[in-house]
């Protein structure tokens, strides 16, 4: 494809969301795979600095990307989001656990082993200015790939570098620039272009617009949707703001306290969130059109902060902040379990579904003083929709009961089960 080639589709304005999904949707082989992956922090003190503890991070989370396919990541500050970006771009060491890429486990290679792959996986760091170095020039930062990899492009470097800007938007007589002569949209954009220089296969982008302007956002959330487009790439997307997370992911991972308490589709996700936490971060979504402000739901409040990722919590790590706890949360921590096609959640209490413990219905005094802080029309909402998910299992349930002693009737007098005979 031609340089204006390019700069013309990078110009069109974003194809509208749900036929972008169409297209982008993974559908393709497994790309990465986390399994049961941790990153402990140790804490050491005294003289002969011996560990006294460790910062769980990241705690055991699994989960798989696909070919062509965005997944989001969502949580609160100190969830361990961007220790898992760096984990599985190996910037760090993991504790524990595995991580594939294209079936090959990449979990303790070395500098030796990495190098090759880094042309296939690289990162869009948070704060655009402390990760470009102010002595170099855009054209060093954005080159440094290629010779640090030993790569030549046709045409030389400089025309490459130069093509990637305006790829990205920016004008390519700024090669001779330094970063802070830029803005910080800019600068991002100089990061986006430095981790497509080697046309990467997984971009993790760790918070690419939090530190822009609102305008700017939208720019780059719209420059990351139409080069994934044009260019096929995967991406592994960490935000905090959940609007930018709607519109540019595919599937979306909701971590709390070095865990995923939930895996969902896009759109399953935010129309049905089945653990507390996520609908309680869904609350705090703003809908910004004033014809719908009737629709807006009540705020939930959660009660308290974070516990420490030094000690956490036994059980389940949320239960010190739901309204739904009660004993077994408190010793079994929940598998993180797929409920609904597409839909893993780990909670023994599950919003907008049965009840995973229906023996257990005592509330911890936790949980009574959390509940306050819920408005009444969610939780008289939650237990309707609860009770009738529940009636609808157990109504498949009998039905399902009903028919095996017909099919086994029928096996019996040699015929299947629609009537066939099954003598030859």
């Amino acid at each position: 494809m031609s340089e204006n080639a390019k700069d013309e589709a990078v110009a069109i304005p974003a194809p509208s969301d749900g036929a972008r999904r169409e297209e982008v949707r993974g559908d393709g082989d497994i790309l990465l795979k986390v399994t049961g992956l941790q990153k402990h922090f140790p804490i050491k003190k005294g003289l002969l600095q011996r560990q006294a503890g460790a910062v769980h991070a990241v705690d055991g989370i699994d989960f798989e990307v696909r070919a062509g396919e965005t997944l989001g990541v969502v949580g609160e500050s100190g969830c361990g989001k961007s220790t898992m970006g760096r984990l599985i771009t190996r910037l760090l060491e993991p504790t524990g656990g595995t991580i594939e890429f294209e079936g090959k486990d990449i979990t303790h290679l070395g500098v030796s082993g990495m190098r090759p792959l880094r042309r296939d996986v690289q990162m869009i760091f948070q704060d655009p200015y402390s990760s470009l170095n102010p002595r170099h020039t855009i054209g060093t930062i954005i080159g440094a790939p290629f010779r640090l990899q030993g790569v030549e492009p046709e045409g030389g470097i400089k025309k490459e570098v130069q093509r990637l800007l305006s790829v990205v938007g920016l004008n390519p007589e700024h090669y001779n620039r330094y970063p802070h002569e830029f803005s910080g949209g800019q600068r991002q954009r100089i990061g986006i272009a430095r981790a497509l220089a080697l046309n990467p296969k997984l971009v993790v982008a760790d918070e690419p617009v939090s530190a822009l302007d609102v305008s700017i956002q939208a720019q780059v959330v719209n420059l990351l949707d139409d080069l994934q487009e044009e260019l096929g790439l995967t991406y592994v997307i960490i935000a905090h703001d959940l609007s930018v997370v709607r519109h540019v992911s595919d599937r979306i991972a909701v971590m709390y306290l070095g865990k995923i308490v939930e895996l969902a589709d896009r759109d399953q996700l935010y129309k049905a969130p089945m653990h507390p936490y996520t609908k309680a971060l869904l609350s705090a979504v703003p809908i910004p059109d004033p014809s719908r402000k009737a629709a807006k739901s009540e705020r939930i409040l959660l009660k308290g902060d974070v516990p420490s990722p030094i000690s956490p919590p036994s059980g389940c790590r949320f239960h010190t902040r739901c309204w739904k706890a009660t004993e077994i949360c408190t010793t079994t921590e929940p598998p993180l379990k797929e409920l609904r096609p597409g839909q893993r959640v780990a909670c023994h209490h599950p919003e907008n579904f049965e009840d995973q413990a229906p023996q257990d219905t005592v509330l911890l005094s936790a949980a009574k003083e959390a509940a306050e802080l819920v408005p009444e029309e969610e939780l008289a909402e939650s237990a309707k929709t609860s009770a009738a998910v529940a009636a609808e299992v157990e109504a498949a349930a009998a039905t399902e009961s009903a028919e095996t002693p017909a099919e086994e009737s029928g096996k019996k007098s040699g015929q299947e089960p629609g009537g066939k005979s099954t003598d030859t």
